[in-house]
């Protein structure tokens, strides 16, 4: 490594230490400052296969620990490259406590490089703090280290669906994990990002005109950004899981801008369910239930930090706003940290969603 990029490093990442000196270095660092709290509720770890996201990852430290009191275990990973390697540097996050003693948490930050098999459970992992939950923040595809030595580690898995080249074979994974570990809370930023419109939605449909013409609905239109065609689909999978209408496989197909379903009303009622892409919308930017004289909708423009609610039924109007989630990975991880819950609906939403997205037929 050279000694410009070694500097980067430390710059950013803090002490380089000796891996088999990781908990006496982080000793010494407490007993140097003794004005400083050591604060952890959790261990939140960041995995990420792609080149310097670890540099990323501390500065993204640097603003969950302000509101989430963890231990931080930055991880980095090449496996390409033909030497086996690992270095490891520790630092901490502090922040102000009533404008007088800093709470810090701890960041322990590796860098491996050639095959991990083995080093990432029994070296990095044995770094947690062993009386915490595991939120295990994955970055990017999934490869073969995501294996069950290290899922059966985790209490909450978080990752970004938005980012799969390959979505279907990912959640076939993902399938397969939720049911090889029925504790483990997996958490899509996919899933997080139709939050506020899911709440939105179903405020509504608390009008008691809007609930009386659900069953009435014709046609559901769903706008996304073209990255975010899972949050789409999640989103009309949820619609599927709170009606209890079902889908005819039969007569769904693609159009030119996104997906098209046909589905089928407790009553029997055809509807047509479309999922639209346009490059000029935020990740979702509308879901709309439209009737003969009832329409549902809620929109958002973006960069808008509001979503807004519509209802038109005549002489019956509702038109209002709300606010709406933020569009960033971390800001939505931090969201979800504040939360937290077993995620449930997420678990219960997957089948139908995985229908939608190709993985099986009715």
């Amino acid at each position: 490594m050279s000694d410009m990029i070694h500097d980067e490093y430390a710059l950013a990442l803090g002490k380089e230490v000796a891996i088999d000196s990781v908990d006496k270095e982080l000793r010494l660092l407490w007993e140097a400052d003794k004005a400083s709290t050591n604060a952890s509720l959790i261990n939140l770890a960041v995995y990420s296969e792609e080149k310097g996201a670890i540099i990323k990852n501390s500065e993204l430290m640097q603003t969950i620990t302000r509101e989430h009191a963890c231990r931080a275990i930055l991880i980095g990973i090449d496996r390409e490259d033909p030497e086996t390697s690992i270095r490891a540097w520790i630092t901490a996050h502090c922040n102000l406590s009533h404008g007088q003693k800093s709470v810090c948490c701890e960041q322990i930050a590796f860098q491996l490089t050639g095959k991990a098999t083995g080093r990432l459970r029994n070296t990095v992992f044995a770094h947690l703090n062993s009386d915490l939950p595991l939120v295990f923040w994955w970055q990017g595809e999934l490869s073969p280290v995501f294996t069950e030595r290290l899922y059966s580690l985790i209490d909450r898995f978080v990752f970004d669906s938005s980012h799969w080249a390959e979505p279907l074979a990912s959640f076939r994974c993902i399938e397969q994990v939720m049911e090889d570990a029925e504790d483990l809370q997996p958490m899509d930023a996919e899933w997080t990002r139709s939050f506020q419109i899911r709440i939105a939605l179903a405020g509504l449909f608390d009008d008691p005109l809007a609930a009386r013409s659900l069953e009435h609905t014709t046609r559901i239109r769903i706008v996304i950004h073209p990255d975010h065609r899972m949050a789409g689909l999640q989103l009309l999978a949820w619609v599927l899981l709170r009606t209890g209408w079902t889908r005819n496989a039969d007569l769904g197909l693609d159009t030119p801008r996104g997906d098209s379903f046909h589905l089928e009303t407790h009553e029997g009622s055809d509807v047509t369910a479309v999922v639209e892409s346009d490059p000029a919308a935020p990740p979702i930017g509308l879901i709309e239930f439209s009737c003969a004289d009832c329409t549902v909708r809620v929109s958002r423009d973006a960069g808008s930090p509001y979503l807004h609610q519509q209802l038109d039924a005549g002489d019956h109007q509702i038109d209002r706003c709300t606010p709406a989630n933020e569009d960033d990975a971390a800001a939505l991880v931090m969201n979800h940290l504040s939360r937290g819950g077993k995620n449930s609906l997420y678990r219960s939403m997957m089948p139908v969603f995985l229908q939608l997205l190709g993985g099986d037929e009715e």
